[in-house]
């Protein structure tokens, strides 16, 4: 089991195809980045009424853009209502400032007010209300705006000069270094609170009680005839009330305070799962703004969605220009589509909008809303009953999202494939897609032309498809093939039987139902078949499949497939070498027909072209079962996943599918070094729990009523997660019981409701039975534990960790309070505790292709030593990534970390630490304050922090990784080894032996589990501790501990290795302290006169050595660098 490259995201110069002429065209230029990034200029910006300001500006930046730059900025940020104008004439707010005459470096722009209309009036009124809530997280905590959480400045903010020598003895030794009690090693407290920390000295900013709409709007015909278009009521602090008018002038009585102003949204919403107890408050255009949503009047406008997409797909895409325009328009739109999918989706089960069919049953309903079409994700009208039915129709949204994703990636010119977006809401799961043109006034059977609806029963072919097809199957090694049609006569096919091809009333050919693109896994099958034993490989015998799965929508993923590709390639150029000596390998093309196990579809009778197909079906799912499971991978380390998204992260990179966690599982319990993988069985163990859970909920939910959201989901976490055996009304009684006697006569209906609900009879035995079935049934593993409690203790799980996990996957948001879950007199949860409920929404991932390029030639650039020119690469790869997608995306956040640490191996302290803040800002905002990739983000900024000196800094922000951890995978795992090691050091630099010596020994313990006894790991841990003990003068033990890191490194890199030369001159060191120590004891002991034996040395830490070991402990070399550039494209290239 050894670890693979996948071509597409490590290519060398043999694995570069033949370029087209075409391909030639659109050959990235890196001078034509150069000229992109010099078109960055600077105007003067000369507002009405005060001294003009100096403002950079990008030749790629709309005027509109501009005008919201200006909105925003802190010196123009109270105007809305205004145009801009150079040399006399007002600027188009479509066009691009580069493309403006005259516009120059220096150039003076002019804002010039106009008159309001009732809509600038109400949009400024919005504007001045999100002016004043800018720094209020509560956007963040609803999931609203693009607005979410970061917590970096509360750690880095006022600690610029706090490194050790800076500071006076007097001021050090009143320093306190200590951290919380929950962050040393040992503790099993796991508090909640601290993961949304509130500083002390931190006050709500309020200017105004109240800005709301007068009751006393609209304004009469006579006072309209005056200029008056809005009335406002304001409360100030001081308790003074303010009538204000808006007029096509202005606003009077206008005396709103401002303050800086910074509010950027992330292009796709971030939910987080906590969120504190905080007042309703007043707040008319929170009002107006929800009310006109779900109208889908925003704007006052409906949207072509298709159009808009279509039309940005259209767009040529010869230059790079024209590309950075193209993609940015696609990435644009596609946020405001997933935007507008979810608001709607969530309408939908909120009952805010009518079906278009209101006479089926509600599961079956279909929905149109601001031109989206929705659909359920059940089986309707069982058209997925022989995949697997309401099972097999939940799975497809997904499939055929993949599909769109791959198919989108492809790019071909001419093929159009659909808007779509998959949103999981309160249990059911909502399909959003734009609508083709013409395919709501017939029947989709008369319009389809190529596919098939009915699988396979009739199927039809068109040439254009075939074509347009045909471009794309290479690229997704799909095999064109024959199968026959309703007729019994052969048709042709270049894609799965299942997708459907339709011209649209636009003239635009589009494919649908893309669910079959990648090809079957052969080792899941939705029915008995009756396989013949030798077709089967031994490798999938011997892991006991194929078996029985729920659905037979079961494929490969792309990863695997590339990977398969890559073994197969590389093992027939070994014996084409072995045979010739040389070989020609142009011609290498595999592909894989997804139709050669579709039930229903007959192929023409080649029974032997059939087979082969089937083969090697066969051996693809053998390859996955043989090479790609990654166990090595966390062995070495190479992979360490800290939660269920970071382990799903690299199977997938494997191309391995979240299904094979069973497999995965068993296979852990035969590896020798099983104990060094047990963080490994943790989490799969609780993927497997709460993945069932997951579907367990989904059902769970569909039965609850409206009103008792909240205590159904109480109730089901205290199912699955306390000991408790309550049941959910007394939990209501005690919510009741508080409120006024005006209402007890609604006390006695709301008990019996819950009382008699279906999901209130839900015990946590049932539970726990439900589970072990899902997991045996989906995932082929058997828990022989009777109880979720038995498993949490067998397996140490953390029920916080698990909370965090089932509230990420269900969308869950719990109050910020701590939870005592062992109490079996008292419910864990409460209904106040559930806070809401948020959708988790997939879609598609429009991104620059040419900066993908660009990370792929840096990683070429890596592993030939180029550093400088990787840098530079990077950077440009940075300048399009925040071109197209903006500045908050995972692309970005990639970047700057990269070029973090970049900056760093080449000396460029300030600049890496520039780069990593932004990172760690980025990462939070984007994948959320406790995402594990924001943890390793904290991680590289303690030591970028420790070597430009800010040292208190470093050792905050390890504090907070190491909490982070804890929360999400508790202190047994090998990112806590490392996070010792490093607060060790720290501490030892900061002179706090006794606080470094706890975390050295748990690092110590933990490496020894992790890494094995003789590892070279092991032994760095040794040596650090024996710096520790040597600065302490406890030379004995100082001698033990370097003693055993001497033994290590003799045995594993020889006695002529570095690491082994050091460590024996360190001990020699060591010893002659110890024999001086011993002396000058044994002196004072044996009270002999004139005796002059001199002191021993007892060694200060030395700062640079310092930083040198925190080197080591986190490998900043190059392959290190090598690995997060290859782990970078990967992650990039899943879909």
């Amino acid at each position: 089991l050894t670890a693979h490259t996948n071509p597409a995201t490590a290519p060398t110069e043999d694995d570069l195809p033949e370029q087209s002429d075409d391909d030639k065209r659109k050959k990235l230029s890196i001078q034509d980045i150069v000229d992109l990034q010099e078109t960055s200029f600077t105007v003067r910006i000369q507002p009405p009424g005060t001294e003009g300001f100096e403002l950079q500006v990008s030749g790629q930046m709309l005027v509109v853009e501009l005008h919201q730059v200006l909105m925003d900025h802190e010196i123009t940020c109270h105007r809305t209502c205004f145009s801009l104008q150079l040399g006399g004439v007002t600027l188009d707010s479509l066009k691009e400032l580069h493309s403006v005459p005259g516009i120059r470096d220096g150039a003076v722009i002019k804002m010039v007010e106009e008159s309001y209309s009732v809509r600038d009036a109400r949009l400024h009124h919005r504007h001045v209300r999100d002016l004043l809530r800018s720094l209020d997280p509560t956007d963040a905590y609803n999931g609203v705006n693009g607005s979410s959480l970061s917590y970096l400045t509360f750690y880095t903010r006022g600690n610029n000069g706090n490194s050790v020598g800076k500071r006076r003895a007097s001021e050090w030794e009143s320093l306190d270094c200590s951290p919380p009690e929950y962050v040393l090693p040992g503790s099993k407290e796991r508090p909640l609170c601290p993961l949304q920390p509130v500083r002390e000295d931190w006050k709500p900013l309020q200017c105004l009680r109240v800005l709301t709409l007068s009751s006393w709007n609209p304004p009469p015909g006579n006072r309209k005839m005056h200029g008056d278009l809005i009335y406002l009521n304001v409360l100030t602090m001081e308790d003074r009330e303010l009538n204000i008018t808006s007029s096509t002038r202005g606003f009077f009585l206008n005396q709103v305070q401002q303050h800086p102003y910074e509010r950027i949204a992330a292009p796709f919403q971030v939910f987080t799962w906590t969120a504190p107890h905080r007042d309703h408050t007043l707040d008319c255009v929170r009002a107006e703004e929800t009310h006109a949503s779900y109208m889908g009047q925003d704007e006052h406008t409906s949207r072509d969605w298709n159009e808009e997409l279509q039309g940005c797909r259209e767009l040529p895409g010869c230059s790079l220009q024209e590309r950075l325009h193209r993609e940015r328009s696609i990435f644009k739109t596609n946020s405001d589509f997933v935007a507008a999918a979810t608001r709607g989706a969530t309408a939908v089960i909120d009952g805010n909008i009518m079906p278009i069919n209101p006479g089926e049953s509600p599961h079956l309903q279909m929905f149109m809303w601001n031109n989206l079409f929705f659909s359920q994700g059940f089986d309707v009208s069982e058209h997925y009953r022989p995949l697997g039915g309401n099972t097999a129709a939940h799975a497809a949204a997904i499939c055929d999202l993949r599909g769109a994703q791959a198919y989108a990636s492809v790019d071909i010119e001419g093929l159009h494939t659909i808007g779509t977006a998959v949103v999981d809401y309160r249990g059911v799961r909502v399909i959003a897609q734009t609508i083709v043109p013409g395919i709501l006034e017939k029947n989709q059977e008369e319009s389809i032309v190529y596919g098939s609806n009915d699988n396979g029963k009739t199927v039809f072919t068109h040439p254009r498809f075939l074509e347009l097809l045909d471009k794309t199957s290479k690229q997704l090694r799909i095999q064109r093939h024959q199968v026959l049609d309703h007729n019994n006569r052969p048709v042709e096919l270049c894609s799965g039987i299942e997708t459907i091809g339709i011209l649209g009333n636009d003239g635009r050919p589009y494919i649908l139902d893309l669910r079959r693109t990648f090809p079957p896994d052969l080792n899941f099958q939705f029915s008995e078949t009756e396989e013949r034993r030798e077709e089967v490989p031994k490798e999938c015998q011997s892991f006991g499949y194929p078996c029985l799965h729920c659905h037979s929508l079961a494929s490969l993923r792309p990863e695997l497939i590339e990977a398969f590709i890559q073994h197969r390639r590389r093992n027939a150029i070994l014996k084409a070498c072995r045979a010739v000596g040389s070989v020609s390998d142009s011609c290498f093309d595999i592909r894989f027909n997804p139709d050669v196990c579709s039930p229903g579809t007959e192929h023409p009778r080649c029974l032997e072209e059939v087979q082969r197909q089937r083969c090697l079906l066969w051996e693809a799912a053998a390859f996955l079962l043989s090479h790609q499971i990654p166990l090595m991978d966390c062995l070495d380390h190479t992979a360490v996943p800290m939660d269920g998204a970071s382990l799903t992260s690299a199977l997938h990179q494997r191309g391995v599918n979240v299904r094979y966690l069973g497999t995965i599982l068993r296979e852990l319990g035969r590896v020798e070094e099983r104990r060094r993988l047990d963080h490994i069985q943790r989490i799969c163990v609780s993927e497997i729990i709460l993945r069932s859970a997951k579907h367990i909920f989904r059902t769970y939910l569909q039965d609850v009523e409206p009103a008792a959201f909240s205590a159904a989901v109480s109730h089901f976490l205290n199912c699955l997660l306390t000991s408790s055996s309550c049941f959910p009304d007394s939990c209501s009684d005690e919510l009741l019981s508080r409120r006024r006697s005006r209402r007890r006569r609604s006390h006695g209906s709301r008990v019996a409701l819950l009382s008699d609900s279906v999901w209130a009879r839900l015990t946590s035995g049932e539970l726990w039975g439900r589970i072990r079935a899902e997991a045996r049934d989906y995932y082929h593993y058997t828990f022989d534990s009777e109880s979720i409690d038995e498993v949490i203790e067998k397996h140490n799980l953390q029920r916080i960790s698990l909370l965090r996990e089932i509230a990420i996957k269900t969308g869950i948001q719990v109050q910020l309070r701590e939870y005592v879950f062992e109490s079996r007199h008292r419910p864990a949860f409460a209904e106040e505790d559930i806070v809401n409920m948020f959708p988790v929404v997939r879609h598609l991932k429009p991104t620059s292709s040419d900066a993908t390029r660009l990370v792929q030639q840096a990683q070429l650039a890596v592993q030939q030593g180029l550093l400088k020119e990787c840098y530079d690469l990077i950077s440009q790869a940075l300048t399009l990534f925040s071109s197209v997608c903006g500045v908050l995306h995972e692309d970005v956040c990639m970047c700057l970390r990269l070029l973090g640490r970049l900056s760093y191996i080449l000396g460029e302290n300030a600049d890496a630490l520039s780069h990593q803040e932004k990172a760690v800002m980025s990462s939070e905002r984007v994948h959320g304050i406790d995402h594990p990739q924001t943890i390793q983000d904290y991680t590289f900024l303690t030591l970028y922090c420790f070597a430009g000196g800010r040292h208190l800094t470093s050792l905050q922000l390890l504090y907070r990784a190491r909490y982070l951890t804890l929360l999400v995978s508790g202190d047994d795992h090998p990112h806590v080894a490392l996070l010792d090691s490093m607060l060790g050091l720290v501490l030892h630099g900061l002179m706090e032996y006794e606080l470094s010596l706890k975390f050295l020994q748990n690092a110590l313990t933990l490496t020894s589990k992790y890494h094995g006894v003789t590892s070279l790991k092991h032994a760095h841990s040794h040596h650090l501790l024996a710096t520790v003990y040597e600065s302490k003068g406890e030379f004995r033990s100082a001698l033990h501990h370097e003693k055993e890191a001497y033994s290590i490194y003799k045995s594993q890199v020889g006695e002529n290795h570095n690491n082994t030369k050091e460590s024996s001159e360190y001990l020699k060191s060591l010893t002659q302290q110890a024999v001086i120590l011993q002396k000058a004891i044994n002196q004072i002991y044996s009270n002999t006169p004139g005796a002059c034996i001199p002191p021993p040395k007892f060694s200060t830490p030395s700062l640079p050595t310092i930083l040198q070991q925190l080197n080591l402990t986190l490998k900043v070399k190059m392959e290190d660098l090598e690995n997060q550039l290859l782990s970078s494209v990967e992650n990039r290239q899943q879909y």
